[in-house]
């Protein structure tokens, strides 16, 4: 006999976690500013017809409009159309003021969705506001990139549940972040400065249908393939393990390590200590002290992040395909990552039109980079070697991919052969090998490397 009571219960439950779990509300009433601050620049902001309107302006820092509430986890929906094509808005999440900066008027900072009509087309990705800068720009998520509909509104949907941020734009995932901080903060509009520029003096940024549940919230999953930037040290998520990620570095232990050339871990010249494993220093000499360390198992096509900081006037770099058939000395024979202070160290005047700089394919091809998107020497800042199975590489920095080869063609063989590495022979062609951390004798640490077979 069936226990109607018990099952009216349960019925009465699924109803009621149903109702909590679509409990959106508006956090723009369409027709006042009620519960929102202006702060930093002094673009205005107005309400007119339902949305929030805000206007560039010359002569202004990046204005925002803040919620006077702070929001810790929730899922943010809202639709923004931006006037233009030269300039940019978004959207700040957990974010914070500190009202000394900006020459007094406030400077905002903390984790921000971009909006990006320009041609580099970053729209939903994540820019950390006057701290990290950017922290996932669309080239971690290129086929997001056609996603933004100038001159349109367009739908946002960002979600901030524990240390996880997630972007969509238009319903289509974007950007997948996790990052431990800032647990809350305030939600923020910006009107982006514009300097002095006239074209867009006056141009507007239109905000409307601004709706955040912040009960009964329940992760979205993203589908597969979505590049995720996790800034936890030494950890993999759930995702990044259903992904096929491994850690080659556990934080704690030299365990899938050895010396290049050696059957076991060296003795001296690395340091493995609060999670980070460091090259020692030793007065600046290719490997004198510990040595090289690679990696037990080797690798053919392949994704592989890692996080570095260097020391003032610091060298050191992450090989690849090193087969050690070389039996040379000083350091492994292989491609390589340079991982250099390009200010102090000598080498990056050496080479061929700057082809020993960070992030440089060593002595062979030029990284190209910003100024904006590198991080101060001391800072972390994130690497990524990207080996496709057919032998097409890409080399990023911060998320930004900086080079592009590919190993064999014609054009990579004439680099080798203006290059250091001309007399070994099919230099860099080898089908497999191992992973090379190098000991240039200064003080770089690592940590974060991860892998996963392509």
């Amino acid at each position: 006999m069936l226990n109607f009571k018990k099952y009216s219960i349960l019925a009465l439950s699924l109803i009621s976690l149903s109702a909590a779990a679509q409990k959106a509300k508006p956090l723009f009433d369409g027709k006042t500013l009620t519960g929102w601050k202006a702060v930093a620049g002094a673009a205005p902001y107005k309400v007119e017809d339902g949305m929030i309107i805000g206007t560039m302006t010359k002569g202004t820092p990046n204005s925002f409009l803040i919620t006077e509430k702070e929001y810790g986890d929730f899922v943010l929906e809202l639709d923004v159309k931006l006037e233009g094509e030269t300039t940019n808005s978004g959207v700040q999440t957990r974010s914070h003021i500190k009202p000394e900066g900006n020459n007094g008027k406030g400077l905002v900072f903390g984790r921000q969705m971009e909006i990006d009509p320009t041609p580099r087309a970053w729209t939903g990705g994540i820019y950390d506001e006057a701290r990290r800068l950017w922290l996932y720009p669309l080239e971690l998520s290129p086929s997001a990139k056609p996603l933004y509909k100038k001159n349109e509104f367009n739908h946002y949907k960002i979600e901030c549940i524990g240390n996880e941020t997630k972007t969509w734009v238009n319903g289509t995932p974007v950007a997948y972040v996790i990052d431990t901080l800032d647990k809350s903060g305030f939600i923020g509009l910006q009107v982006h400065g514009i300097g002095n520029n006239l074209d867009n003096d006056g141009k507007k940024v239109y905000f409307k249908n601004i709706n955040i549940q912040t009960e009964g919230l329940k992760a979205k999953a993203f589908p597969k393939g979505i590049y995720t930037v996790n800034l936890t040290p030494n950890t993999l998520s759930a995702y990044e393990k259903s992904e096929g990620y491994k850690l080659l570095f556990d934080g704690k232990s030299n365990a899938g390590w050895v010396g290049a050339y050696k059957t076991t871990f060296p003795a001296k010249g690395w340091k493995i200590a609060d999670g980070v494993i460091s090259v020692e220093p030793s007065g600046g000499a290719e490997s004198t002290n510990g040595g090289d360390i690679v990696t037990k198992n080797e690798y053919a096509a392949f994704d592989l992040s890692f996080e570095f900081k260097l020391t003032p006037g610091a060298n050191s770099g992450v090989k690849y395909f090193v087969t050690l058939s070389e039996k040379n000395t000083g350091s492994a024979i292989g491609l390589e990552y340079q991982v250099l202070d390009d200010v102090l160290h000598p080498d990056a005047k050496l080479g061929r039109d700057g082809n020993r700089t960070l992030a440089s394919l060593y002595d062979l091809m030029t990284s190209k980079k910003e100024a904006r998107y590198l991080r101060p020497i001391g800072s972390w800042n994130n690497g990524r070697l990207v080996v496709y199975p057919n032998n097409k590489v890409e080399h990023y920095l911060n998320g930004v991919k900086v080079l592009e080869y590919t190993r064999g063609s014609e054009e990579f063989k004439k680099l080798v052969a203006i290059s250091k590495y001309k007399d070994w022979k099919n230099f860099g062609e080898a089908p497999k090998g191992h992973i090379l951390l190098q000991d240039h004798g200064n003080k770089v640490d690592f940590r974060t490397i991860k892998i996963k077979t392509l």
